[in-house]
């Protein structure tokens, strides 16, 4: 495999620490760790598409790149802060979470299931870096998020190419379709990333799942703007086979930014008594 950009291409040179926000660097700690895991991802995935050679290796070839990115996210958390031990992170973090990566079958209930389930993941992801490179001035850091968040667009397409030839053999209904990307989207509140951020910055303390992922969630919603998510649900509504820039995807966008905010600001009002 050809990767379209390798860690040489990234101006390290240019890092400039006082253009740092300390809240961006512990959200880029957990990314790095749930982007490094891709790995066992591509297993599961060649499982369930067994007969299917030419998406297993497209599977693994995603898989590469995905691991690229979270390197690369680690070097730069380790410009940051020095005493970040990449490797001892996310060695801690295979520890304390796992997936099953021997299902012989989609536990989405189809291949179909499956695919829309990974342009769920790439939405999120090409979403959420694509708003930490508006945020953050630091340039290097907003290099590496501009070239992950084009991977992870490219990603999506992917997903979305095999899914419409899948739909031709198991024609799931735009209904079923939308069941289980919303049921993909709520995991995002499951222990994956609450454990990442745990592992990638509160390792000295016991876990808390609702602590670490209140402390996620804070940090990341924040950094969301409309175009952000008028642009992600209209994947999703393509993926969900509807219109993905009508009324109603409009309006959602709408709905779904202002529950981001809103749950950004509990977050961290309950962080804030927590801590008084």
């Amino acid at each position: 495999m050809s990767r379209l950009w390798t860690l040489d291409d990234i101006p390290w040179d240019q890092f400039d620490r006082s253009k740092v926000d300390d809240d961006v660097v512990k959200i880029v700690r957990a990314a790095a760790m749930v982007e490094s895991n891709a790995r066992d991802y591509a297993r599961y995935l060649c499982n369930v598409f067994k007969d299917d050679p030419e998406f297993r290796q497209a599977a693994m070839d995603w898989a590469e790149e995905e691991v690229q990115h979270g390197v690369a996210l680690g070097k730069w958390a380790s410009l940051v802060d020095p005493t970040f031990d990449y490797d001892e992170s996310f060695a801690a973090f295979r520890k304390a979470f796992t997936i099953p990566v021997d299902a012989e079958s989609s536990i989405r209930g189809s291949r179909s299931g499956e695919l829309i389930a990974r342009c769920m993941v790439e939405v999120g992801t090409s979403s959420y870096y694509t708003a930490i490179a508006d945020a953050t001035d630091e340039p290097v850091l907003k290099e590496i998020c501009r070239r992950i968040a084009t991977d992870e667009w490219r990603h999506y397409g992917l997903f979305y190419r095999n899914l419409r030839r899948y739909l031709e053999q198991e024609q799931l209904s735009p209904p079923r379709r939308a069941w289980v990307a919303l049921n993909r989207i709520m995991e995002s509140e499951d222990d994956e990333l609450a454990c990442a951020y745990h592992t990638a910055n509160l390792a000295d303390e016991p876990y808390d799942r609702k602590r670490a992922s209140r402390a996620y969630s804070q940090r990341a919603y924040a950094l969301y703007q409309p175009n952000h998510v008028e642009r992600a649900m209209g994947m999703i509504f393509k993926a969900c086979g509807f219109a993905p820039h009508g009324r109603a995807s409009r309006a959602l966008s709408r709905v779904v930014r202002a529950l981001m905010a809103h749950k950004a600001r509990r977050q961290m009002r309950l962080a804030t008594a927590a801590s008084a």
